[in-house]
């Protein structure tokens, strides 16, 4: 059985997902296609190797559909025999793409992929894929929920609830995310993993100067009369300063086998280890990420103290801090450069952003295992834990 590792990784800066964004005039195609082409000019390979290009991409409408992953692989000068195909596990999409590549390389199937993910929420508002659709559901799958789901916001509001999380908690965790960002960026710990487009050259959602007094005086984001008498438990603790900043990106990753690393005469920086995904209450919604954890760890053979460094996407602050507190994470092991609630999330390439940023690091930190894990639309979570090869 083949080994899969992972030769590089890059990614974009992170740009605002609004107008004014710094990404907002790049078409998604040529968002995409610029970490395509990075991928293959900082490692050297010709691009005629690659089996196939998996890419994450969650609103598959307008510019980002009909297989954005083909028309990207060929805007990157990528020659026509090379596949590609897009894919959709909601904001868990680019950490699939690294997961079937790797599975797709241990199978024998592949020798060489690139896994990406792109998503460019200024042009492609997130939801945009449904729009027109007058029923999502079914009669089935409202029979069996009769009282109907509710979004992300409530659910990480019910998260706070259950988990009995203060809104001080949450915003000490927000306000730690746009520091460690601030500081990563300042001492160019991003530096190794970016490829710079359009004048952008560093996230662009990163605040400095916010205290817990201005946070604490933010209103909250999701509150709603008739889910308030629904779930009375709520208190209302989430603020815009405390979920992922919308955002547009992409990321790539290229992955292939220890033996084709060794004939190409590249250095894999670390393998995929373990790989597991996982499904919780679609009403909490962002849970899974604590079965998913896990299920990883037991297939693995490691413990929770045998992991160096955790990504954990920084969907909403309760969602990371239910997630260690329910398995007693150090969270000063946890997105030790800042997450989502600072970086940003661009949602089918933050799978791909997350495994670039934590590899780089473990790398920083001498570290040898990484778990990252990302909670999904639905009650869905993938967890990945990746190992730094000497």
């Amino acid at each position: 059985m083949a080994t899969a590792v992972i030769v590089d990784a890059v990614r974009t800066p992170i740009g605002k997902g609004k107008p004014s964004g710094g990404l907002h005039d790049i078409h998604p195609v040529d968002l995409l296609a610029h970490s395509l082409r990075a991928i293959v000019d900082r490692t050297g390979i010709d691009p005629a190797e690659i089996d196939d290009v998996i890419t994450g991409v969650v609103s598959q409408v307008g510019e980002q559909s009909f297989n954005i992953a083909r028309r990207a692989l060929l805007a990157a000068g990528y020659p026509e025999s090379v596949p590609g195909v897009s894919i959709d596990r909601q904001c868990g999409s680019g950490q699939q793409a690294i997961a079937f590549a790797a599975q797709g390389v241990i199978a024998g199937t592949y020798d060489v992929v690139v896994a990406a993910g792109v998503e460019s929420m200024s042009r492609v508002p997130m939801g945009s894929a449904a729009v027109g659709a007058s029923d999502l559901n079914g009669v089935a799958f409202d029979d069996r929920y009769p009282d109907g789901l509710v979004g992300q916001g409530i659910s990480a509001e019910l998260i706070a609830a259950r988990w009995d999380i203060s809104r001080t908690a949450i915003d000490e965790f927000s306000l730690r995310a746009h520091e460690l960002a601030a500081q990563a960026t300042k001492n160019g710990l991003f530096d190794a993993e970016l490829a710079p487009i359009a004048g952008l050259t560093a996230d662009e959602g990163i605040r400095v100067g916010s205290t817990l007094e201005s946070l604490g005086g933010l209103r909250p984001a999701y509150y709603d009369e008739a889910i308030a008498q629904r779930f009375p438990e709520i208190d209302w603790k989430i603020t815009a300063a405390s979920a992922s900043q919308i955002s547009d990106g992409s990321a790539a990753v290229l992955v292939m086998s220890e033996e084709k690393a060794a004939e190409l005469g590249l250095r894999p920086r670390a393998r995929v280890h373990t790989i597991a995904v996982a499904g919780d209450d679609p009403l909490l919604m962002l849970t899974a990420i604590i079965p998913a954890t896990r299920k990883v760890l037991a297939r693995s053979g490691l413990d929770l103290d045998d992991i160096d460094l955790f990504e954990v996407n920084e969907a909403f602050a309760p969602v990371v801090l239910a997630w260690a507190q329910e398995l007693g994470v150090d969270l000063d092991k946890v997105n030790v450069n800042g997450g989502a609630i600072a970086l940003g999330h661009p949602l089918g390439a933050s799978g791909a952003r997350l495994a670039t940023t934590g590899l780089n690091a473990l790398e920083q930190r001498g570290g040898r295992y990484l778990l990252q894990t990302m909670c999904e639309a639905g009650g869905l979570a993938n967890a990945t834990i990746y190992e730094r090869l000497d």
